[in-house]
């Protein structure tokens, strides 16, 4: 799916924090948006080439917010809003299955939100969607790049919730079309590896999707597997 309009290619010079980058834009240097609170210290290095995308917006203190970056090759897309749509473009083409209804997004159940409730007949289901930007030089994407206890928290609550009858999935967008494999970065956050691996064995569906991305647009493609 199209994503962005109005694509700026230029260089990355440094990060100020976790909000704030700073770019040499046509010989300009200028602070834009970073569309992503992670570290990305993997991909955000100094003279990267990354893609800008042009708010419109005259009120803003920032001009542009950076959405990808070029890696080894590839283009990646660092813009956290960014899996949830092509998630919901993959489970509205029969990504879940073609029996599911009642698509809603930002769904409060328990004591989390989560990215998507949807019914298959009178079973309710809930998504969580995590975009994966971390990946090692023999393909495989590792989840989290950083200790996330709000991604234990939602892991958590599905696992209660697929106990009591209703259909969980976690959807970890994969965004490098060369992936061959997903696993919990286990050695950055042990706790979010035990908590993936109690709820796979609770009945919660984990699907590692890989996507095919280019600067403005990005398409999950198909899935492969999830290592625990």
């Amino acid at each position: 799916m199209i994503l962005y309009h109005h694509l700026t290619r230029c260089r990355f010079l440094y990060r100020v924090n976790r909000f704030i980058a700073v770019c040499d834009v046509g010989g300009e240097i200028t602070g834009v948006h970073v569309k992503n609170t992670g570290r990305l210290g993997e991909l955000l290095l100094p003279g990267a080439p990354v893609y800008l995308e042009h708010s419109g917006n005259p009120l803003r203190k920032t001009a542009y917010d950076l959405v990808a970056v070029e890696n080894r090759g590839y283009v990646v897309n660092i813009d956290s809003q960014a899996p949830n749509a092509v998630v919901r473009e993959w489970i509205e083409g029969g990504g879940l299955g073609a029996d599911v209804s009642g698509l809603r997004a930002e769904v409060v159940s328990g004591d989390s939100r989560y990215d998507f409730a949807y019914v298959r007949g009178d079973v309710p289901g809930l998504v969580e969607v995590k975009g994966v930007t971390l990946f090692d030089d023999e393909g495989v994407a590792f989840f989290p790049d950083a200790p996330t206890e709000r991604g234990v928290k939602h892991l958590r609550g599905l696992t209660g919730a697929a106990r009591n009858g209703t259909e969980c999935s976690v959807c970890f967008v994969l965004q490098r079309d060369d992936v061959l494999a997903l696993r919990p970065n286990d050695a950055t956050h042990p706790a979010f590896g035990d908590a993936l691996r109690e709820a796979a064995a609770s009945g919660v569906r984990l699907f590692a999707c890989v996507c095919h991305v280019e600067p403005d647009r990005m398409q999950i493609t198909h899935t492969v597997p999830v290592i625990l």
